[in-house]
């Protein structure tokens, strides 16, 4: 079978890193060309300043990989499926949940694929931790997601912008996770957010979820983008049955009553691939927007503290 022609849009930090990797890794997709504000050389592909630029002067391709910021994402994702393309998402999907809501439908109408993928659900941890969990009852959750912004979206300012997300970028990670190994159960009870003097996006958050199945558990999620040193991705789990069991290094590793049990290498992306193939060749959209409701929720329960101002660090 020919593999399937893959534009990619948004050519910054993760898709350097991930995207042009996995994609050049997997011979289900042949990527035909770039669309990027700057200028990028990447293996002699053609390059387009924009989505109508790569529509109307680019190579004939059937699927899209969208890496842009979420700002404005939904304009982008609805005119690509409108000209007959596959739509794949990087996260987060986009800025709102409304506009996220008006983009499966559209995938339909046009009777085009849209994946709106959530890279840290496809760690092998998550997928053995949601099996475990299944029929406990949860007692004790505790996150705790944090990094460095510096590290991982240096001088990127649109973070900082509404519909940015600010440190709920890297939380929906683990919101993504947590929603995947506790289907339809957890919501949020209450939230600080800690916004910069200097910042429209909030650089910390102190988060108590519920359960509806458990409601006399404890759960708590602890985020912070100002992480220096090793970066903290962790969510650790008691249920009433007395399993313990930990997720590490944002779902590579597991762990059960402190022994290590799991321990994959980062294959993320390229099993993001696999799955956009799978849902191409089955012409089947995949579009959950649970992570994507706690953030609101976050900010919609959440009590705004004003902190020392941020400023990146110097080069």
């Amino acid at each position: 079978m020919a593999a399937y022609r893959l534009a990619l849009m948004g050519v910054g930090v993760i898709a350097k890193a991930q995207h042009l990797p996995a994609i050049a890794a997997n011979p289900a997709f042949e990527l035909v060309a770039l669309a990027s504000r700057a200028p990028v050389a990447y293996q002699g592909l053609p390059q387009y300043a924009n989505l109508d630029d790569l529509l109307n002067n680019g190579p004939e391709f059937e699927a899209l990989a969208l890496c842009t910021p979420p700002q404005g994402r939904a304009d982008l994702v609805r005119k690509a499926l409108a000209a007959g393309k596959h739509v794949l998402m990087e996260k987060p999907p986009t800025p709102s949940v409304s506009e996220f809501l008006t983009l499966e439908p559209a995938a339909q109408a046009a009777g085009r694929v849209l994946f709106a993928t959530w890279h840290s659900r496809f760690n092998r941890g998550v997928a053995k931790a949601k099996q475990l969990l299944a029929n406990e009852t949860l007692a004790r959750l505790t996150v705790t997601w944090k990094e460095d912004v510096n590290r991982w979206h240096p001088g990127q300012e649109w973070v900082w912008h509404p519909g940015g997300f600010g440190v709920f970028d890297p939380t929906i990670n683990a919101f993504s996770i947590l929603t995947e190994i506790f289907p339809n159960r957890l919501t949020v009870a209450g939230a600080d957010l800690d916004f910069p003097a200097n910042r429209d996006t909030p650089i910390a958050a102190r988060l108590t979820l519920a359960d509806a199945r458990s409601p006399k558990a404890d759960a708590t999620v602890a985020v912070d983008w100002l992480q220096r040193g090793e970066q903290t991705w962790t969510i650790d789990v008691v249920t009433d049955s007395g399993l313990a069991l930990t997720l590490t290094h944002g779902g590579t590793k597991l762990w059960l009553g402190g022994q290590l049990v799991i321990d994959e290498s980062d294959t993320e992306y390229p099993e993001i691939y696999a799955r956009f193939k799978t849902l191409l060749d089955e012409n089947r959209s995949e579009v959950d927007g649970a992570p994507l409701h706690l953030v609101a929720d976050a900010f919609l329960m959440g009590k705004r503290h004003t902190v020392a101002a941020f400023n990146w660090d110097a080069a």
